[in-house]
């Protein structure tokens, strides 16, 4: 069994932010098989089958920061191991448009991640890293942080609109590839 996991905001308000892709991608994956969430694991999920591979989806509901809460839950209930577990996450390091699928590593400032690794105890599960680009460098006087944190939480613009659609096909694909084991095919294919 896998999990996939996408890493996002609760609540109206947050639903189409950089922060949320991986939100935006289950959401995508969850319709592509007609799946309906329930809550659970302080999150919602949903579960379906790919070419007899079984599946699980996760969207935590405690917010980016405590969302390794809801990852310990699942993963303990399932008694799923780090190889099992795929977290779908933005990425400022990538732009919008590139993929990149890592197997382990830190959480690169990420506050979900850093709850994951903290309630897991490890960094070795897989992470699906889909851009979303740094803020626009502009003369403020706004802190660094302040920007990054505006820059996350704010909506993809009109114009990016189509590459975002375009990457979320993309990963969907590469996650479908993930659930069936074909994890050099996904870095093949769609790290570019």
């Amino acid at each position: 069994m896998k999990v996939i996991v996408g890493l996002g905001n609760p609540g109206p308000q947050y639903a189409e932010t950089r922060h949320n892709i991986g939100f935006l991608l289950v959401d995508r994956l969850a319709e592509a098989y007609n799946l309906q969430y329930r809550a659970k694991f302080q999150g919602l999920w949903t579960e379906g089958k790919v070419e007899g591979e079984r599946f699980l989806i996760l969207k935590p509901q405690t917010f980016m920061n405590l969302s390794g809460r809801s990852v310990r839950e699942l993963t303990n209930f399932y008694k799923v191991l780090g190889e099992d577990l795929l977290i779908v996450q933005d990425d400022m390091d990538l732009p919008l448009g590139k993929i990149r699928l890592r197997d382990q590593g830190s959480a690169g400032g990420h506050n979900g991640i850093k709850s994951i690794l903290a309630e897991l105890g490890t960094e070795k599960f897989w992470r699906l890293k889909l851009g979303v680009g740094r803020p626009p460098a502009r003369n403020s006087n706004h802190e660094p942080r302040t920007m990054t944190i505006d820059h996350v939480l704010s909506p993809f613009a009109k114009d990016e609109l189509m590459q975002l659609d375009e990457v979320l096909e993309r990963a969907e694909k590469a996650t479908n590839l993930w659930i069936k084991g074909e994890t050099s095919r996904v870095m093949n294919l769609y790290h570019r």
